[in-house]
C-alpha cells in the first residue's frame, strides 16, 4: 500500500493560472450552461458548486504530472504545495499523511467569488501563470529512507522541467535557466530535507524562511537519541542534516513563531551554528506584525533565491488544533497571513506547508482551511512577483489579467 505525496506545481514563477478552469470540459446536456461559467465583474471562473466534484487545490485543473514529462506549468500544486503524505518521522501525533487531501478539502471555497486577493490586489487563479494540481508523489509507508528518496526524485522531476512561461529566458538556477515553482503539501516536516536536496540540485544552497513553533535543528542525539542513521532523520532534526549537507545558505536563514521548550540554552547555540536567526512568537506583543516582517526581510533580502517552509503549528492550537506537536501561545491565522503577505518582493522559488493532521481537526475544518488560506497568500505572492526569469530585476511586476 502506498502513501501519496502531494505536489502543487508552480512553473516559471510562482504563479497561478486561470487556464486550469478554462481547460475543463463543460458537462454535456441541457444544463451545460450552468457549469464552468465566467463570473461577472472582473473575470475568473467558477466550477459549478464548490462543495461538489473532486477536490483539487482551489478547484484548479488537475493532471498527474509524474505520469507525463510533457506537462508544463508555472506553479504546481500537488496536494497543495508539493505534497508528501509522509508522517513516519513524527515524534508525537501521527496523521499528517492525510494532510495533502485535507488541505485540498479546506481549499475548496478559495475561488468561490473568483479568487481575487484584496490585500495583495491580485488573483492567483486568473493571471499570467499556468497553475495546476499535479497530484501526489507515491511514497511508501514502510521504509523511511526509500520514502525520502521518492519525495526527492518526484519533486526534482517536476522542478527540473521547463515552465509554461519564459522557458527560454535566463533564470536564477545554477544552469542559468528559468524553472517552475513548486508548492508541496505535507506530510510531517521531515519532508523538507528531501525537498531541499532537490532544490540544491538546481539552485545550490538557498536561504530559508521557516515558520514553526519548533527549531527543528536539534542534534539527533538530543532529539530522538539517534539509535540508527535513519532514526536520526526526523521532523525535529532535518534542518541539522540540511546544514551538515550544505543545503542552506550561510547565515541568511530565519525561524519565525518559535515558542518551544528546549533541552537547554545549547539548543539555541546549535541553531546558530546551523545558520538561523530566531524570531520568537512572543515578540509580536512588542514589535507587532510589522516588526516580524522587517526582521525576516532584513535577514533574507530580496535578491537571492528563498525557500519558504511553513509548519501549521506556527498557529496557536485555538486556530489550528489538527497538528502533530501543538504548542500554545502561537499566532492567530490573521497574524500569520499578514506576515506572509509582508514577504512580497522576496524571491520565493518553492514552498512547503506541513504537519496538518486532519484527524485532530474540528468538524468545521479550522486547520485545513487555515493551511489552504496561507498557501493562497503564498500563491498570490508568486503570481505578483512574476516568472522566475524576472528575479533580481527591478522591473515592474508582470501585468496581471
Amino acid at each position: 500500500m502506498k502513501l501519496f505525496s502531494a505536489i502543487l506545481s508552480v512553473a516559471a514563477v510562482v504563479a497561478a493560472h486561470g487556464d486550469h478552469d478554462h481547460n475543463q470540459e463543460p458537462i454535456e446536456g441541457p444544463l451545460e450552461g450552468l457549469w464552468y461559467n465566467t463570473l461577472p465583474g472582473d473575470g475568473g471562473t467558477q466550477a459549478d458548486s464548490v462543495f461538489s466534484g473532486i477536490s483539487t487545490f482551489g478547484r484548479i485543473g488537475y493532471h498527474p504530472c509524474l505520469t507525463s514529462s510533457a506537462v508544463k506549468f508555472d506553479i504546481a500544486d500537488p496536494n497543495n504545495p508539493i505534497g508528501a503524505p509522509f508522517d513516519t518521522g513524527t515524534s508525537y501525533r501521527p496523521g499528517a499523511r492525510f494532510g495533502p487531501s485535507g488541505i485540498r478539502q479546506g481549499s475548496r471555497r478559495l475561488n468561490l467569488y473568483g479568487g481575487y486577493n484584496v490585500p495583495l490586489q491580485a488573483n492567483p487563479f486568473n493571471s499570467w501563470a499556468k497553475v495546476i494540481d499535479c497530484g501526489d508523489i507515491p511514497v511508501t509507508s514502510y521504509d523511511n529512507a526509500y520514502a525520502l528518496q521518492q519525495i526527492e526524485e518526484g519533486h526534482h522531476s517536476l522542478l527540473s522541467r521547463a515552465p509554461a512561461t519564459d522557458a527560454n529566458k535566463p533564470g536564477p538556477s545554477k544552469k542559468g535557466k528559468t524553472l517552475p515553482r513548486l508548492i508541496t503539501l505535507g506530510g510531517d516536516h521531515t519532508i523538507t530535507l528531501p525537498l531541499l536536496r532537490s532544490i540544491n540540485r538546481e539552485y545550490g544552497p538557498v536561504s530559508v524562511i521557516h515558520f514553526d513553533s519548533h527549531l527543528d535543528t536539534w542534534k539527533p542525539k538530543v532529539f530522538g537519541g539517534s539509535p540508527s542513521h535513519q532514526a536520526s532523520i526526523n521532523h525535529g532534526t532535518y534542518f541539522f542534516h540540511a546544514a551538515q549537507e550544505g543545503l542552506l545558505a550561510n547565515d541568511s536563514n530565519i525561524h519565525a513563531g518559535i515558542r518551544t521548550t528546549l533541552s537547554g540554552p545549547s539548543d539555541y547555540e546549535n541553531d546558530g551554528y546551523c545558520g538561523f536567526e530566531i524570531v520568537e512568537a512572543r515578540e509580536i506583543d512588542k514589535i507587532g506584525t510589522d516588526g516580524i516582517i522587517k526582521k525576516i526581510r532584513d535577514r533574507v533580502g530580496t535578491e537571492k533565491p528563498v525557500y519558504l517552509s511553513i509548519d501549521i503549528d506556527t498557529l496557536d492550537p485555538a486556530f489550528a488544533p489538527a497538528t502533530g506537536t501543538p504548542e500554545t501561545g502561537g499566532w492567530s491565522t490573521r497574524e500569520l497571513r499578514t506576515i506572509v503577505r509582508g514577504l512580497e518582493g522576496i524571491n520565493l522559488i518553492a514552498t512547503d506547508i506541513v504537519e496538518v493532521a486532519p484527524a485532530y481537526d474540528t468538524n468545521a475544518e479550522l486547520t485545513t482551511m487555515a493551511a489552504a488560506d496561507v498557501l493562497y497568500e503564498v500563491m498570490t505572492l508568486m503570481v505578483k512577483r512574476g516568472p522566475l526569469s524576472v528575479m533580481g530585476k527591478q522591473d515592474e511586476p508582470l501585468e496581471l489579467k
